[in-house]
């Protein structure tokens, strides 16, 4: 099967991406193209043709990534799909192959992604960097600790309102927490597009925010799921809460727990680190449930290594494998501290021995070089090599990204 990789016309991308909602066993809507459309680089579009037949895509968006002490332009990968008619046939390799070659020509460091099957993108470089997690909480169950007590006030504000008061808050809050995207206006108002419909019923999202003597320094965006079939069961489901103090925090979660006519809160994509397990009376009663999140690929070892900081001084030697990306094998010397690090290719013998996949997992650091040893996947070449480079990469707070794109 000869299939050709191309980057889609300005005049293909309504074909493009009805195609991925296909891929994904969904019919497209016009709404839905016009959606896209607003934040789509038209340039990073790939698609893969049968002939005039448009089979399956990836695209990308450039972004500004959060990584520990610094941040790093990162491809960000989205709409990759193959329709069924076409599938195992090699389409997806193609699609990695061509695109991981654009990201590296245009010079960024990294990629990232989430997975809509975790399986695929192991084989292409990627690594597990961070964990999402989930909660369901009956309201009943939802006391926080003794010697709580809530400070400033919540108010809601209509969409408009939102999209300007709420960006600062989620900018100030990204700047702390590896692994979370810089959104310009576009990118925060298409993160809270409330176009999204539910059968009948449109469920708009309500925008809270929680003000104190410095101003809004706390948000959440959510919906009521309406149940009034017999016994009442409303569900408020959080789509985003950020909070740039502890006190907001506890008060935005109290908030949410406590609006009326609610029977249980729902989160599906929190960090996980979430404090809520140390705030709750009842722990046990959180409904928490752990998840891959974001995917990191290093497409420049030396370049991405340099671009984060590193908790403290130290040196490493790493022997890196990349069996899709061959211009990263290689010897990598890494010095890193707190005020910057400089990574070189290197004769000096290794201290860890490892692939591009266990690097990206471990970038941003949400997974230790002896949890990926445990697993069998890293070679301690010299004794106390593992303890100095987890050392040197761990951070405080736990990487996680809110918006999956």
């Amino acid at each position: 099967m000869d299939i050709e990789i191309r980057t889609i016309r300005p005049d293909e991308f309504e074909a493009y991406t009805l195609m991925l909602e296909t891929a994904f066993g969904a019919h497209g809507r016009p709404e839905e193209v016009e959606r896209e459309r607003k934040v789509a680089e038209i340039d990073r579009h790939l698609g893969a043709f049968d002939g005039s037949q448009m089979v399956g895509g990836a695209s990308a968006v450039s972004f500004v990534m959060t990584v520990p002490g610094s941040t790093v332009r990162t491809a960000g990968i989205t709409g990759v799909g193959v329709k069924p008619t076409h599938r195992r046939r090699g389409v997806n390799s193609a699609l990695m192959r061509r695109q991981l070659d654009d990201v590296r020509a245009l010079g960024e460091p990294a990629a990232a992604l989430y997975a809509s099957e975790g399986g695929i993108y192991g084989r292409f470089g990627y690594g597990l960097a961070s964990f999402t997690c989930s909660i369901d909480v009956k309201r009943g169950h939802s006391a926080f600790v003794r010697g709580y007590e809530p400070t400033g006030q919540v108010r809601l504000l209509e969409r408009a309102e939102a999209l300007e008061a709420l960006r600062p808050v989620y900018d100030a809050a990204r700047r702390e927490r590896p692994g979370m995207m810089e959104l310009d206006a576009r990118w925060f108002d298409y993160r809270l597009d409330e176009s999204d419909h539910h059968g009948r019923e449109q469920r708009s999202w309500f925008y809270a925010a929680h003000e104190s003597g410095d101003g809004i320094d706390a948000y959440a965006v959510y919906r009521v799921k309406h149940d009034w079939e017999g016994e009442r069961k409303n569900e408020l489901a959080v789509e985003e809460l950020v909070a740039l103090t502890p006190r907001a925090y506890a008060d935005m979660w109290r908030y949410c727990f406590d609006v009326d006519l609610i029977d249980r809160v729902t989160a599906w994509n929190r960090p996980p680190d979430e404090p809520l397990l140390h705030l709750l009376r009842a722990p046990d009663q959180l409904g928490l449930k752990a998840g891959d999140g974001l995917w990191v690929r290093l497409v420049d070892v030396a370049k991405a290594l340099e671009e984060r900081r590193y908790a403290t001084e130290g040196r490493v030697v790493f022997e890196v494998r990349d069996l899709f990306c061959s211009w990263n094998e290689g010897r990598y010397e890494l010095d890193g501290g707190l005020d910057g690090a400089s990574c070189r290719v290197t004769d000096a013998e290794p201290d860890l021995d490892l692939t591009v996949n266990d690097l990206g997992a471990a970038y941003l650091g949400g997974s230790t070089f002896r949890q990926l040893h445990r697993a069998g996947r890293i070679v301690e070449e010299r004794a106390g090599a593992l303890a100095r480079a987890d050392s040197m990469f761990a951070w405080d707070p736990a990487p996680w990204c809110s918006f999956m794109f």
